[in-house]
């Protein structure tokens, strides 16, 4: 091989490991991005997750979605806040919230704007017995198990990732004393109103509607199979 073809070789092995080392990066970045919003979660700083999004990033949860800065404050601390901590932007007496995030596949996409993540978390929440409220009076004890698949978009504004879409699908929703084989019909209800008729509700629904356990189906993978190359698709019933 001459020189020059030698340093042509050289200068393309070195773009190829800088491209693999960069999207390497980014996945470590877009990895901690989301399991930092479960440590927030955990936590419910809601003003700290809030913070993780995209300018123009939305929420889709429970059948709706929540669009812009305005939407994802508004399921985050107008719902989340409310009701779990009474406006307190932090963890309160005797509730539990954690959000484990875990099984993460994450692609990045050539030019290194976008990315797409998938993340299960198994949840674990409630209330305990010593709870009170700002009247005085006692919470009901409360203990449940939740499981769901997120489906996400990332985005790299001003060289930092954030969440453009964060997918959640719940897959069940469990009372802890007798298990996901007894779990009610829509033991958590979708959303059925939108913002402003419902004030903490979603910008719009999603169409058809969700499905949740003892429902079933199959969240649709960002990724093809890593053998085949094939994209998922549902067989025919």
């Amino acid at each position: 091989m001459s020189d020059p073809d030698e340093v042509s070789a050289l200068r393309a092995e070195v773009e190829r490991l800088s491209r693999a080392l960069g999207a390497l990066e980014d996945t470590h970045a877009i990895r901690r991005l989301q399991h930092a919003y479960g440590y927030y979660l955990d936590k419910c700083l809601y003003d700290e997750v809030v913070d993780l999004f995209a300018d123009h990033g939305e929420v889709r949860f429970m059948g709706g979605i929540f669009r812009g800065r305005a939407g994802v404050h508004r399921l985050y601390c107008g719902r989340f806040r409310a009701n779990f901590t009474g406006g307190y932007n932090g963890p309160v007496h005797g509730f539990l919230l954690d959000h484990p995030q875990l099984q993460d596949i994450v692609d990045v996409a050539p030019d290194r704007a976008t990315a797409r993540g998938r993340f299960r978390s198994f949840m674990q929440a409630g209330s305990h017995e010593s709870r009170k409220t700002a009247a005085g009076s006692s919470v009901v004890p409360r203990q449940w198990w939740e499981g769901g698949i997120y489906e996400n978009e990332y985005a790299r504004e001003g060289g930092v990732w954030k969440i453009r879409v964060l997918n959640y699908r719940p897959v069940y929703h469990a009372v802890y004393e007798q298990g996901w084989a007894h779990t009610p019909e829509q033991f958590v209800p979708f959303y059925g109103e939108t913002y402003p008729t419902d004030p903490a509700g979603p910008d719009e629904l999603i169409v058809p509607q969700p499905t949740l356990w003892p429902h079933t189906d199959v969240v649709p993978f960002h990724y093809v199979h890593p053998v085949t190359g094939k994209s998922w698709e549902p067989a025919p019933r």
